[in-house]
This record gives C-alpha cells, sequence and structure tokens, in this order.
C-alpha cells in the first residue's frame, strides 16, 4: 500500500484546487482540532492593532492575560496569506510570563482565523498554521510545550467586507485554556 505523508497530502490538494492561494508557509504535521465554541475574553481588533495596511493579520492577547503579564495590546502581525511572523512585539513578555511569571503553570490556547475569501478547509488549515506559528516562536523562548495548544476557527467568524475589514479577520487569539 501506498504511504503518502500528511505535508505531501496537502501540498497536492492544495495544488489540485486550482485558486490563486497557495497552500500555508509553515502546515501543521501534528492532528489538530477546529475550534467549537467562541473564545471569550480577547480584545476585540481594531484598526489601531495591526499595521496601516490592509494585507497585515494581528495576534491578539485576552485582557486577562495582558493585564496579569503587563501587555499592552499587541503589535505583532504576520504578512497576507502566510504564517511567518512578521513582527513579534510583546510574544517574548508572554513567554516569559508564563515560563516564570503570574501564569506560569498556566495553559494558553492559540486559536487561528482567516478571511473568508479562501475556501473552508484551506481557511482551518492557514489558521491553524498560524497558531502553530506562534507556538513555535514561544517554545522557542523556552515556554514549555504543556504550557500551549493550537487550534482554528477558519472563517467561521470572519466579519470583513473588504481589505481593511478582513485584515481583523486575519488573526491568532490568545486566551487561557479553560
Amino acid at each position: 500500500m501506498l504511504k503518502i505523508q500528511p505535508a505531501l497530502l496537502i501540498v497536492a490538494l492544495c495544488s489540485a484546487c486550482g485558486g490563486e492561494k497557495k497552500p500555508p508557509e509553515e502546515p501543521s504535521t501534528a492532528k489538530k482540532a477546529i475550534a467549537t465554541e467562541k473564545d471569550e475574553g480577547v480584545e476585540k481588533p481594531s484598526d489601531k492593532s495591526v499595521p496601516n495596511t490592509p494585507t497585515a493579520s494581528g495576534i491578539y492577547i485576552s485582557d486577562e492575560i495582558a493585564k496579569a503579564c503587563g501587555i499592552k495590546q499587541t503589535e505583532a502581525y504576520f504578512a497576507f496569506d502566510s504564517a511567518k511572523i512578521a513582527s513579534s512585539g510583546p510574544l517574548d513578555k508572554l513567554a516569559a510570563c508564563f515560563k516564570t511569571g503570574p501564569m506560569k503553570g498556566k495553559v494558553m490556547k492559540l486559536v487561528g482565523h482567516a478571511d473568508p475569501r479562501g475556501d473552508a478547509d484551506y481557511n482551518v488549515q492557514l489558521g491553524l498554521s498560524r497558531a502553530d506559528s506562534v507556538a513555535k516562536y514561544l517554545f522557542d523562548q523556552g515556554l514549555d510545550k504543556k504550557q500551549a495548544t493550537t487550534t482554528s476557527r477558519g472563517a467561521m467568524d470572519a466579519k470583513g467586507t473588504d481589505d481593511a475589514s478582513w485584515a481583523l479577520d486575519r488573526r491568532v487569539d490568545v486566551v487561557l485554556a479553560q
């Protein structure tokens, strides 16, 4: 029986779709669940929380975590159609807070989101790739891998209707795991 690597299957499926979008830059090889409930406590994205460009996407830290860790709203973001972190802003502070600060021993959940323009599977995978990218960055800063889980909602919560509002749909929410 022919064995196909999961990453190759993702590339093959995305290529076969024929759309203009390319597969996410950092596809996840681990099996992840799609988040099924809305995450509470995340500051609502605003035009001031992502760079002044219609293609940026943000990383949003819940009010509860931001307050405990002394983090002002994030300036971390991704490039358009990408899971690569373009600016890490307060992620170093976030990792330190969960390693040795007030959130030591707690677990965060990283929930990826996408705008509605790709197909559903692509958007779920891109959201997951963004969440995985944030997790990798935090792990590289010394955060214990047991302290962060990743999931994706794809475009399920997207509300945008133009470039500027779609940028607010493309994000990773950082919340405390329940």
